[in-house]
């Protein structure tokens, strides 16, 4: 078995934390079996090493090795692309067509971004890995494929399994052996090491003198959080090595290449919680005030029957004053007193006209009065509604589905509502 260093010299790893020897270690041990393995880590940690690792010490080293990016596959043609094709089977289909799995048989497939696969051809690949069983798109005839399956994945599983995105039978399947690689934020003594062996690589590359950076530099490049880790690293290195003329580097040279907004590596509290969209939050914003709306108005409403009735205005302006009160708040009720304002013109409703409307009209007109109110109140909560649904397919330049789901409904539900107002 080759030792941890070797390997670090033959795939140009470069580290000494403990977290990365562990990684390497557990690809050494798994490498001589066939069991699958699930490669987990952030963006840009360097994922892509350990299953050339596996392969090149496996059985299968002499056989097919072949590198998937799932993520950068469309949904419409990953199928075709991992198991193939026959001819006529879809528009475009000239010709019968071998899928990976067809041609890497015997060796090792490494599947990247595994948690961007849709969820059709998840379950092809769960056959695959039950029992080495593929069809090709548009054939009826099972083949049988013998190859070892590496795949690897930025995303959170379990997220992704809680939301339904990914199969929690194939996670299981998959991750027989789990390896995590840390980020680079996690290898504080890496981090220096790997920029002087970037900057050096640079330096040979372009035949300029290698950068040097200055103590300050190097503090300000260890408390960087690195976000896209190594790859980050390796793109900063290459930038400095190309644009700066001073090949020694001081700390403002070396922040004016690094995004300010990501901040540095300090302990931070983060919610992983995120809505689905913007919109979504404006929406549940905006029905809450038009219910808020409706309830003040059904209060109204009371206030308004309550004077038909009764006609007793005394006893309806303490209800006035009530509602003022729960609507604004004892601070805000002050303030309309100090001002001297009628409650009824903090309602935006013109007192006297209110009155004269009431306490002079007959007994059936008032009734009349009472469903106009009310009418009213429908009429703006219909127009409200109109307002969203125009807004929604005009966002979504005029697509139904998008503008159904923007608005929490369904599309049928949208198709009637468009029917009902004419839009």
């Amino acid at each position: 078995m080759e030792s941890i260093q070797s390997i670090k010299q033959r795939f140009e790893i470069i580290g000494q934390d403990p977290k990365l020897n562990r990684a390497i270690e557990k690809a050494i041990q798994v490498a001589p079996t066939d069991i699958s393995v699930l490669v987990t880590g952030e963006s840009g940690v360097g994922k892509e090493s350990i299953p050339k690792i596996i392969h090149s010490l496996s059985h299968r080293k002499h056989a097919n090795y072949i590198a998937v990016n799932c993520g950068a596959i469309p949904e419409g043609t990953i199928d075709s692309e991992l198991f193939g094709h026959e001819k006529g089977a879809f528009t475009g289909a000239t010709q019968t067509r071998s899928g990976y799995f067809e041609v890497a048989d015997g060796g090792t497939i490494f599947l990247d971004e595994v948690g961007e696969l849709p969820l059709t051809t998840q379950v092809r690949l769960l056959r695959v890995l039950e029992n080495g069983e593929f069809l090709k798109v548009g054939s009826s005839q099972v083949q049988k494929t013998n190859v070892r399956i590496v795949a690897a994945t930025n995303v959170n599983m379990f997220d992704a399994i809680k939301k339904e995105k990914f199969r929690e039978d194939l996670y299981y399947r998959l991750s027989t052996v789990e390896i995590n690689i840390p980020p680079l934020r996690e290898r504080q003594e890496d981090i220096h090491l790997l920029f002087r062996k970037f900057a050096s690589d640079f330096g040979q590359k372009y035949k300029m003198p290698t950068i040097r950076l200055e103590d300050s530099a190097v503090d300000l490049l260890l408390k960087y959080r690195w976000p896209g880790n190594i790859r980050q690293l390796r793109n900063i290195a290459e930038q400095i090595s190309v644009l700066e003329e001073n090949r020694s580097i001081d700390a403002a040279t070396l922040n004016s290449y690094l995004p300010h907004s990501v901040g540095s590596n300090l302990p931070a509290v983060v919610n992983n919680k995120k809505s689905e969209s913007d919109f979504s939050n404006e929406r549940e914003i905006l029905y809450k005030v038009l219910f808020d709306m409706k309830g003040d108005l059904n209060d109204l409403k009371k206030l308004t029957m309550e004077l038909l009735k009764n006609n007793d205005t005394q006893k309806v302006q303490e209800e006035n004053e009530n509602l003022i009160r729960k609507i604004y708040g004892d601070k805000q009720e002050e303030e309309i007193e100090e001002q001297d304002i009628s409650p009824m013109e903090v309602l935006h409703l013109p007192e006297p006209k209110i009155e004269r409307t009431y306490a002079s009209a007959p007994q059936e007109d008032k009734y009349h009065f009472a469903e106009e109110i009310e009418e009213e109140e429908t009429l703006s909560l219909q127009e409200k509604e109109i307002e969203l649904i125009k807004k929604s397919l005009d966002r979504n330049r005029g697509k139904r589905k998008a503008a159904a789901s923007e608005l929490g409904i369904s599309e049928r539900t949208l198709y009637r509502k468009i029917k009902q107002y004419d839009l």
